[in-house]
């Protein structure tokens, strides 16, 4: 009796490894997309993004930013772009990541281009959506120049989104700390510049292609042979066109 119990627990036990092993092999096998979202903003807007294209058989990272959305009560003006390179960086790192489809929406596309020169082994690829994909030295700031948009809601060490009412329920935008925008970034791994890249930029339906920022961020990701692609939504394709969002950023993440 006591050899058919201990027959049972190896059997069992067996059988455990089995599906353990089955599951983490099934889980490796899925592609890798970590959103970083943009200014003011958190994790919390790519939600729908997340499950639909974990529908897809994606594994999806939605890391928060410092000072932002979920991690806003940790804000202080001394938070800048190295401060959410960083954020990024070390998910990747403590998360053990590796093929990342690294994606990066307005804001974003600062942060991820400085992931890049951190940890070019760890990522497959680059989708900047409506994003600033910067040079070594440029900032945000440098790149938009003279904003009215942007002058107008600066109060004091933070820009303070116009939009987001006293009273309005969380989540919301929340002010975006200064530094983040006038921080200069500094590129130097070579290896980085080597990494593919794609560049989404949205039009609103029955639009053309306005003479904006990240209009011309497009052409400097044309300049680079990036492919560019269009996209039929407004500035948040996250909440204006999910579906179509997910679906090109499920054809893009799919190339080699």
């Amino acid at each position: 009796m006591r050899i058919r119990r201990q027959l049972l627990s190896i059997l069992y036990a067996t059988v455990f490894l089995i599906c353990f092993a089955f599951h983490a092999t099934a889980q490796s096998a899925k592609p890798t997309i970590v959103i970083v979202h943009g200014a003011w903003g958190g994790a919390w807007a790519f939600r729908k993004v997340d499950a639909e294209l974990r529908e897809k058989g994606y594994n999806v990272y939605r890391p928060q930013l410092t000072g932002l959305g979920e991690r806003v009560h940790l804000s202080r003006p001394d938070i800048g772009l190295s401060t959410h390179i960083d954020d990024v960086v070390n998910m990747i790192l403590f998360e053990d990541l590796h093929d990342i489809i690294l994606v990066g929406h307005s804001y974003g596309g600062m942060v991820i281009t400085g992931v890049a020169d951190r940890v070019p082994d760890r990522i497959k690829r680059l989708i900047y959506v409506d994003a600033f994909a910067p040079n070594d030295g440029e900032s945000a700031s440098t790149i938009i120049g003279e904003s009215d948009f942007i002058k107008n809601m600066i109060k004091g060490d933070y820009i303070v989104p116009s939009w987001v009412k006293p009273d309005q329920p969380v989540p919301h935008d929340e002010p975006q700390p200064l530094k983040t925008f006038t921080e200069r970034i500094v590129l130097k791994n070579q290896l980085a510049r080597k990494l593919p890249a794609t560049y989404i930029l949205t039009v609103e339906k029955d639009k053309e292609a306005k003479d904006d920022d990240f209009y011309k961020q497009s052409l400097r990701a044309k300049e680079r042979g990036w492919p560019v692609l269009q996209l039929t939504a407004d500035h948040n394709p996250q909440w204006s066109a999910t579906e179509a969002f997910v679906e090109m950023l499920d054809q893009v993440a799919r190339r080699n």
